[in-house]
């Protein structure tokens, strides 16, 4: 069956599985996670673990391991972090798909987790196949808005080649730019994660594996989103 997604909202389940009640359970159970990473468990073990322990379902050790990291990786993470003085006349290379679908889904009311190195993830999955929604033409606006009122002098956006539909994505990210004048450059590499690991240019990316081996990074999905999105659905775990 195709996709019909005319949203990056949220699932049905997540008014039951992250409600309010919910949430001082999956809190532990983040902080329990956290300690673990911090003395050398693997993830996956570690996630089982805690899951196991305190009986969550899928999406809700998703949702706490990704708003997870390590004492280590806390630190490290955030001492590469850029403060938005630093992108005034710099350029910015962006994780495209991991900023974006962020945004998309803070404006659709889907679960945003509050990470615990300060990034906001969302919860979608693309499953090889991007999906254009109808968040995708105004969450390029408020980035394209938050981008050009950092004084950043070139936007250069990278989507991954196999995901199907970033063709199409490149030229609405094209057609945004060039109605409002911005500098945005889109090109589809292979893995956008090794040039953004790689690269002395400070990037905007929620990945962790970027995270953790790029020069400098910049929280540009947060940024948006406490800006313009003030009624986003939260998740600090």
């Amino acid at each position: 069956m195709g996709d019909s997604r005319t949203h990056r909202g949220p699932h049905p389940d997540d008014d039951r599985l992250f409600a309010p009640q919910v949430a001082p359970l999956l809190r532990q159970a983040a902080a329990d996670l956290c300690w673990l990473l911090s003395r050398g468990y693997t993830r996956k073990s570690a996630l089982k673990l805690v899951g196991d322990r305190y009986d969550l379902l899928a999406r809700q050790r998703v949702a706490v391991s990704r708003c997870t990291c390590s004492d280590d990786e806390t630190v490290q993470r955030k001492a590469r972090q850029a403060p938005p003085a630093d992108l005034n006349g710099r350029a910015l290379w962006l994780d495209g798909y991991n900023v974006l679908t962020t945004v998309e889904a803070a404006l659709a009311g889907g679960v945003i987790l509050y990470g615990r190195d300060g990034t906001y993830r969302d919860m979608a999955s693309m499953h090889g196949t991007y999906r254009k929604v109808a968040e995708t033409p105004p969450a390029l606006e408020l980035l394209g808005e938050v981008i050009a009122s950092l004084g950043v002098a070139e936007s250069r956006w990278y989507l991954d080649r196999p995901v199907s539909n970033s063709g199409r994505l490149k030229s609405i990210m094209e057609e945004v730019a060039a109605a409002h004048d911005w500098q945005w450059t889109v090109q589809l590499v292979q893995n956008p994660d090794t040039v953004l690991s790689e690269t002395e240019q400070i990037v905007a990316t929620a990945d962790s594996v970027i995270l953790d081996r790029c020069a400098a990074w910049f929280n540009l999905a947060r940024a948006t989103i406490d800006r313009h999105v003030l009624a986003a659905r939260v998740l600090e775990l």
